[in-house]
């Protein structure tokens, strides 16, 4: 057996005990398991507004679920099976991916059980618009992949070739173009608040921004690559009361350096709701300090 056939057939090999085919209401989907105490993890388009379904391991042990917690922004929610489970997957690090890689699908498309497909990682970086409600988040650093992927691999297994989950199939784009929500650190505080509290509370900034490069001598002067250039503020939002314009470059956020879309976004969680948020910010060659107060994400600010 070729080199190649070798990591397919042993990543499948492990992960096939560990995705479980669902079925919710009218839709299906897949799940992963990802702890030794029944919970997985899935799309949350794949419950949708149900409460409990049924799952089915490769197997045969089937029985039902219940919806731990759904959250549409991420397209993420949490079950917890009601029978006995395999040992969980282990969650992986999407930050960790080149193009090019490696990557194995795993879940149930069309229907047809614990089937596998291979490809690579097409693309990095990609954005998902989500909507709750009026809300509208894009959901950043979306994996693009060629690996197959058909309705019913939703939920499913992205994996590496060590059978870490880096990624949980969500979208198919067009044909060869697959799409998985990215298991990383943000990923990693969803599904704590997800088992925690059954939902993800959000804090609100209003900002649209998007990756820019620094110019050199800024980069000399601050020792970072890239800051997130402000393409509008929402008026009326705490960002628009703090001050920032479009056209700033955002630097920092409490304090701590910001790159890209995601290290923004990990900080608008419940912790940040109500309370001061130092920015810097590089406008007409000067650094500028504001600092904003996000407020709680409703659904009526966008």
């Amino acid at each position: 057996m070729d080199a190649y056939s070798k990591i397919v057939t042993s990543v499948a090999a492990e992960l096939l005990p560990k995705v479980a085919g669902l079925r919710a209401g009218r839709g299906s989907g897949s799940a992963v398991v990802f702890t030794a105490d029944g919970f997985l993890l899935t799309n949350a388009h794949v419950v949708g507004r149900v409460r409990s379904g049924t799952v089915a391991f490769a197997d045969g042990t089937s029985g039902g679920f219940t919806v731990v917690g759904r959250d549409p922004l991420s397209d993420l929610a949490v079950i917890r099976a009601e029978v006995p489970t395999p040992e969980p997957a282990v969650l992986g690090d999407s930050d960790e991916l080149v193009v090019g890689q490696l990557v194995v699908a795993v879940g149930n498309p069309l229907g047809l059980a614990g089937s596998v497909t291979a490809g690579v990682v097409s693309g990095l970086g990609r954005s998902l618009p989500a909507r709750s409600g009026s809300a509208v988040r894009l959901i950043e650093d979306v994996i693009q992949t060629d690996a197959a992927l058909n309705p019913g691999n939703s939920g499913g297994a992205l994996a590496d070739s060590e059978a870490r989950v880096v990624g949980v199939n969500t979208a198919v784009a067009g044909a060869g173009v697959g799409l998985a929500v990215p298991v990383n650190a943000t990923t990693r505080a969803i599904i704590a608040a997800l088992i925690r509290d059954g939902r993800v509370r959000r804090a609100f900034l209003g900002l649209v921004t998007s990756p820019a490069p620094l110019p050199e001598p800024l980069r000399r002067r601050t020792g970072q690559d890239s800051a997130l250039r402000v393409a509008e503020v929402i008026p009326g939002s705490p960002a628009g009361r703090a001050g920032l314009r479009a056209g700033d470059l955002v630097l920092s956020a409490g304090r701590s350096a910001v790159g890209d879309a995601q290290d923004l976004q990990r900080l608008m969680f419940a912790e940040a709701i109500g309370r001061p948020l130092p920015i810097t910010v590089y406008r007409n060659g000067a650094l500028v300090d504001v600092i904003a107060e996000p407020v709680e994400l409703t659904g009526s600010e966008l």
